[in-house]
């Protein structure tokens, strides 16, 4: 092989590598962001989540427009909170490990969350994208919080929060 192909071909060796690992990358966080959604099961129906919600003794509003927010973690809709349970009407962004947390302070970023990690309560798993009833703890007291958080463990991401009531 002469001098002048061996470039070529260490050249082309290299692009062949590199977009071989580009689309093994696209093809692994594709999965990781889709297999959740293939594996959520149904959520529950507007009339499960409208009856469930007019027991609710609080009322709260998860935003897009929240600091630690993106196009990839984001939740849009109600929030009613009783003793019983957890009722949200909306939509939350697809993702794996989603955990609803009751707060004492409002959070709206991750440093937050991880600051008042110690003194939230943890009620559940979130296991639907569009509506979900979480049942509260039993001896959870949902007066002695003021918001609600979706957070996501297994990747340590705030998704989103809503108050529902302002502090004593």
């Amino acid at each position: 092989m002469s001098d002048i192909a061996r470039p070529a071909s260490r050249r082309r060796t290299a692009l062949l590598m590199a977009s071989h690992a580009l689309v093994l990358l696209v093809g692994f966080a594709s999965g990781i962001y889709s297999l959740p959604i293939l594996i959520a099961p149904p959520g529950p129906s507007a009339e499960q989540v409208a009856q469930a919600a007019a027991g609710g003794l609080y009322r709260g509003e998860f935003r897009r427009d929240l600091k630690d927010s993106d196009a990839l973690h984001w939740g849009e809709g109600t929030v009613a909170v009783s003793q019983q349970q957890i009722v949200f009407t909306g939509r939350l962004a697809p993702g794996p490990d989603y955990k609803l947390y009751l707060s004492p302070e409002f959070v709206e970023t991750e440093a937050d969350f991880q600051r008042l990690k110690p003194d939230m309560q943890r009620v559940g798993d979130v296991k639907t994208f569009e509506n979900f009833i979480v049942p509260v703890p039993a001896g959870t007291d949902p007066s002695r919080f003021t918001s609600v958080i979706v957070w996501c463990e297994t990747f340590g991401q705030f998704i989103t929060s809503a108050r529902y009531r302002d502090p004593a």
